[in-house]
């Protein structure tokens, strides 16, 4: 009866986890700790195990996320979230793509691990502030106010995205013809004027040290790397055996069309694009392999 009933919680457990520290691997290290800390309490005793087992997740990944922000702060080049890959329905649920969305997880990299946790719990999951202020031992007006600031602060910092996933689509299709064809022309024409790549390779594989401006020095790095020798030369970044072998597809990455670039079958770069008007106002390039190493090829399930 315990196994089942945390079992019955898990997909939700993983996913508050994951949108609290913006790592699958970190989430899911939290994850295991509550099973741990439940298997040890009379499961038989607690009315609404759906609540308890939040609360204490919810916790240990307030007490992980204050730690690794340190960690972070060290980081080499810029830090960007683990990715994930999603499973096709999760896009056809508009409030659980956007809550995964990396543009967003960017963003909530910006909240103290509190406001974060709030915001996760009250705009992701639906629960009440009085539901929220239980579980993070805080009064409800200082839950409403955490929740309030939050909520500002990533209105004022989210991407706006007016293009549908159709469409989204169409202009990553069209960003990889251009980019593996070497058109720096037309991957110019499909980049907003100010448009920003942040790449993470975190020390460990072949990417910018700090954020790329401007169309033409985005533009030119992604013709680049895309080209036979630009992958050649990633591969040798990151230790992997040369291949012939290179794959690069569409699939659902946090909710939303991403880039797959793949060499023998194992995930060496994710893109996920910012698109707004039409244009491509956000690069986000993850090549560090231990974020990306354990990822599956599409299809997969992915955290709800």
């Amino acid at each position: 009866m315990t196994t089942e009933r945390f079992n019955e919680h898990r997909d939700l457990l993983t996913g508050v986890a994951y949108r609290i520290l913006g790592s699958a691997a970190d989430a899911e290290d939290v994850v295991q700790e509550t099973w741990l800390r439940w298997s040890e309490v009379d499961s038989a005793e607690i009315g609404n195990a759906k609540a308890y087992l939040v609360r204490m997740t919810t916790n240990l990944a307030i007490d992980r996320l204050r730690k690794v922000k340190s960690r972070r702060e060290t980081y080499v080049g810029p830090w960007l979230p683990e990715p994930i890959i999603t499973a096709p329905d999760v896009a056809e649920r508009a409030e659980v793509a956007d809550s995964v969305e990396l543009a967003l997880l960017v963003v909530l990299e910006t909240l103290s691990p509190l406001e974060r946790a709030v915001f996760v719990l009250r705009e992701a999951f639906g629960f009440s502030h009085a539901e929220i202020a239980e579980m993070i031992g805080r009064g409800e007006p200082a839950v409403r106010q955490l929740a309030r600031r939050a909520r500002d602060h990533v209105r004022e910092r989210r991407p706006r995205f007016d293009v549908d996933r159709a469409r989204r689509r169409q202009v990553t299709e069209r960003f990889i013809g251009a980019c593996t064809g070497g058109d720096l022309d037309g991957l110019m024409k499909m980049l907003a004027g100010e448009v920003t790549l942040v790449g993470d390779g975190g020390g460990k594989a072949r990417a910018p040290l700090r954020v790329l401006d401007g169309s033409r020095n985005v533009a030119a790095f992604l013709t680049a790397i895309a080209t036979e020798d630009g992958i050649i030369r990633f591969l040798q970044s990151i230790g992997a055996p040369l291949t012939t072998d290179i794959g690069m597809e569409i699939t659902d990455v946090n909710g939303a069309p991403g880039v797959v670039l793949s060499a023998d079958g194992r995930v060496i770069t994710v893109i996920s694009l910012v698109i707004s008007g039409g244009l491509i106002e956000t690069v986000y390039l993850i090549a560090n392999p231990d974020k990306i190493d354990h990822l599956p090829g599409p299809p997969a399930s992915g955290v709800t």
